[in-house]
């Protein structure tokens, strides 16, 4: 690895997003597969248990604060992740009350995944911009210590005596 600073790896595409390549397409199309065949997968699962539900006739209510409880869980841990993927996470007490809500609605950070990873690798804008911005500082800083500070004549206690 070169001097300076380094990219940022992201899940299921190590450093690969940087330049694009290494199989960089291919792992995009298998995060896309994957997040949307396991969000229907969970899908199927919370279908069976709703069906436990009414086999169990527990009564409309209780079914309908279940779906409601789903889709509302679902819902915030797609906001969540998709906000993730642009900025970090801003509080720590934050992101730790809602880590039981965003496992709830599992299904909507899976399609959060799917959807993202149409476009780009899942949270690429975000680190591309933080590794852009850390190269270009570090280039200012070594553009400006270019030289033996010490052999420059004219300035300093040289100039003085």
């Amino acid at each position: 690895m070169g001097t300076g600073p380094q990219p940022e790896p992201i899940r299921f595409f190590g450093t690969t997003w940087v330049g694009r390549d290494g199989g960089y397409g291919l792992r995009r199309a298998g995060v896309a597969v994957g997040s949307l065949a396991a969000a229907v997968a969970g899908c199927l699962v919370l279908r069976l248990g709703y069906q436990g539900l009414e086999i169990a006739a527990v009564g409309g209510f209780v079914n309908m604060l279940v779906i409601v409880m789903f889709a509302i869980c679902s819902a915030v841990a797609f906001r969540k992740t998709w906000e993730s993927f642009t900025r970090r996470p801003t509080g720590t007490a934050t992101q730790d009350a809602l880590r039981s809500l965003k496992a709830i609605g599992f299904v909507g950070a899976l399609l959060a995944y799917f959807f993202r990873s149409l476009a780009e690798a899942p949270g690429e804008k975000l680190r591309r911009e933080e590794y852009e911005t850390a190269r270009s500082q570090y280039e200012k800083r070594r553009g400006k210590r270019t030289g033996n500070p010490a052999a420059r004549k004219g300035k300093g206690r040289q100039g003085q005596a």
